[in-house]
């Protein structure tokens, strides 16, 4: 497949690419998620033209980078119908009445095939819908694709030797993130307006981070995963991708709250996080780690990621050096160990009937999981609420948030990521980790967000953590970051 590549990049925030938003159909899903629920609101747009436009393009570019697992197009177009029919008769409507989105395959619809990024559940059709997708549902929101993933959701290149590869439309030859690489790309591609990912080891993050997006991975039990495909249940989590913080808030708003088909959701009020946005971030201390998430840091990345905290201290914000507890250098491989041990409880079964049915980096890591044994596991889950606390306790004892890089490195390219052509996969696989899985194994809220572009033309992203249930002040910065530059302005030229 040929590569393409970005404009070159710079140092400087460069023009959004933000052309007249209902001139032309292609325009069209060139506005952010707010602009277009907006638009179809006043009635300046309908949404069949929107959802024609995101159409368009996913099958205009699908074929250069992979992200569809699944589309039928006269079922989008009827609920873009029905959306319109439904405001022209002064119907109520939802915040997100008519706009277009699209999620990752591992999210159940009834009577809809959900494969998981498969080729053992290529046929499934569940008999019940997932909780996100009805409260999107609820809010108007169109569900017009499915989309590509890795494999049960269990990677985090977006490698897929079963499905295919989706492809990172900044420059083809490089990783897209996974596990909700689909989701990601395209969201990037102006396919859809947002997407659904999910969040186990960094599933959310890393694809916000490799494609220029916002990623939001909510704390743990904020958002219902009922309906969703588990990976490792005392770690998923269910959030977005979108292309700039308030779209992100917009979806997050629609599905966040309590769910008694989930028993781990919370009965934490949720808060206003659109209300919350534009409020001043002065006085607001932002912890920049003095250990731990700068380990091997990039020049490249460290260079952008420190513009970014610069910006923040620019706007009010006081910056305290903080020390990360050395439990933290654990926490990547603890994670692992959770994640291939309940992930073989969920595959049990299958890699007993069906194990050549598995690509082989899927394969390798859930039998891993099937060896562990049941007394580490639980030792491992017994250290973790203490590792839990103390964090909590020397971090945000002293900080508002936590400003770190979401990855330590530029984004790979796809033969420096295939765990067949390296013989140091797993050792990659923390790496490309680092700085992400710590936020699972402590169920914290992790916020990605774009900064700029390193030398080859592909994004950097950094990172905001905060205290459980704080995703509110962690979209305020966001806002901030993002109303004093403009790099979540730009798209990929996939022409």
């Amino acid at each position: 497949m040929p590569t393409r590549r970005a404009s070159p990049a710079c140092s400087k925030p460069l023009p959004a690419k933000t052309p007249d938003p209902v001139t032309t159909p292609v325009d069209l899903a060139f506005m952010t998620l707010a602009e277009a629920a907006a638009a179809i609101a006043a009635g300046d747009v309908s949404s069949r033209e929107v959802t024609e436009a995101c159409l368009k393009r996913m099958t205009a570019l699908n074929p250069q980078v992979n992200a569809l697992a699944g589309l039928d197009e006269a079922d989008a177009l009827a609920q873009a119908d029905a959306a319109d029919a439904a405001r022209a008769k002064g119907a109520a409507l939802g915040p997100l009445h008519g706009v277009p989105l699209a999620h990752k395959d591992m999210y159940y619809r009834r009577g809809r095939v959900s494969a998981c990024g498969s080729a053992i559940r290529k046929d499934f059709r569940p008999d019940h819908t997932a909780t996100a997708l009805e409260r999107l549902d609820a809010a108007g929101a169109l569900d017009i694709a499915r989309l590509n993933m890795v494999e049960f959701a269990f990677g985090v290149t977006g490698h897929n030797d079963v499905v295919g590869t989706p492809r990172n439309p900044w420059n083809t030859a490089h990783m897209t993130g996974g596990s909700s690489s689909g989701s990601g790309v395209a969201v990037a591609s102006r396919m859809c307006f947002g997407a659904l990912g999910s969040d186990t080891g960094g599933s959310i993050r890393l694809p916000a981070a490799c494609c220029g997006l916002v990623g939001m991975k909510p704390t743990y039990g904020r958002v219902s995963r009922h309906g969703a495909m588990p990976l490792a249940h005392s770690l998923d989590t269910v959030g977005p991708l979108t292309r700039t913080v308030r779209d992100n808030a917009l979806i997050m708003q629609a599905i966040a709250g309590i769910d008694p088909n989930d028993p781990v959701t919370a009965g934490t009020p949720v808060g206003d996080y659109l209300g919350g946005l534009d409020k001043d971030v002065r006085g607001l201390k932002v912890g920049l780690p003095e250990n731990f998430f700068y380990d091997g840091v990039a020049p490249e990345v460290r260079t952008l990621v420190e513009a970014s905290l610069k910006m923040f201290e620019d706007r009010g914000c006081e910056i305290v050096p903080v020390k990360i507890p050395d439990a933290v250098a654990v926490m990547n491989r603890l994670t692992n160990l959770i994640t291939a041990t309940e992930g073989a409880a969920v595959h049990s079964r299958w890699m007993e009937t069906q194990a050549t049915d598995y690509g082989p980096q899927t394969r390798a890591r859930l039998a891993i999981g099937l060896f562990t044994p049941a007394s580490v596991y639980l030792r491992v889950l017994t250290l973790r609420k203490q590792l839990v606390r103390e964090f909590c306790d020397q971090v945000f004892g002293k900080v508002d948030v936590l400003h770190t890089p979401l990855m330590t490195m530029p984004v790979p390219t796809l033969a420096e990521s295939n765990m067949s052509a390296n013989p140091g996969f797993a050792d990659y696989l923390l790496k490309i980790g680092h700085n992400t899985r710590p936020g699972n194994f402590l169920g914290l809220p992790g916020l990605n967000v774009p900064c700029g572009f390193t030398p080859d033309g592909l994004p950097c992203s950094f990172q905001l953590m905060g205290r459980p249930f704080d995703e509110g002040l962690l979209y305020r910065l966001g806002q901030a970051y993002q109303q004093a530059t403009d790099w979540h302005g730009r798209a990929p030229d996939l022409s």
